[in-house]
């Protein structure tokens, strides 16, 4: 039987370093459908995100994304390296310095801003970051301070699941090279 690797679990509290600034892995491209379907869904009735003949009027010239959708993406990419195991507690100073539009490809970062410890919970500890979301042209898109509730390693509920599954991963290996 071969080793078990377990993959990728995410940051755990003790794993944060001020200072540290992680590189989100994918980019993703925004589309036309992205932002009527994401305006339809959150009932967003101005038009701007999806009439091309109102928007032709404005400034930009053509339909803006919605910045909602430019967030959920942006706190989207930065799940795996910030989130995976946390709770949200808040954002705060977000900021659209640039418009978004379809067709451009937007890509992440996040600087870890502080840590401490959890007053109220000892399995855990409270993590402030700063995340920027920028084009293909790197021009800065979105940016936003929040602030997270992190499990501490050994507390995670991540760890029982993935003990349980590293078992049987185990079993299963033993068992189908006809070792028992």
């Amino acid at each position: 039987m071969g080793r078990i690797k377990p993959g990728w679990e995410g940051r755990y509290y003790e794993d944060f370093e001020p200072g540290d600034i992680y590189i989100h892995p994918y980019g993703r491209t925004l589309t036309e459908v992205d932002n009527i379907w994401f305006s339809l869904l959150t009932m967003n009735s101005n038009e701007i995100h999806f009439n091309s003949d109102y928007s032709a009027e404005t400034q930009w010239g053509k339909p803006l994304i919605n910045s909602g959708l430019t967030l959920a993406i942006v706190l989207g990419m930065s799940v795996m390296d910030v989130s995976q195991n946390a709770i949200n507690l808040g954002w705060e100073e977000i900021k659209l310095p640039n418009p978004v539009f379809a067709g451009d490809t937007i890509y992440a970062q996040t600087e870890v801003l502080e840590k401490r410890e959890s007053k109220s919970r000892p399995e855990m500890g409270i993590v402030k970051v700063r995340t920027v979301g920028y084009n293909q042209n790197n021009q800065p898109v979105i940016e936003l301070k929040r602030t997270i509730m992190v499990w501490k390693r050994e507390h995670a509920p991540r760890r029982k699941t993935l003990e349980k599954r590293i078992k049987f991963a185990e079993e299963y290996g033993l068992q189908a090279s006809g070792r028992n």
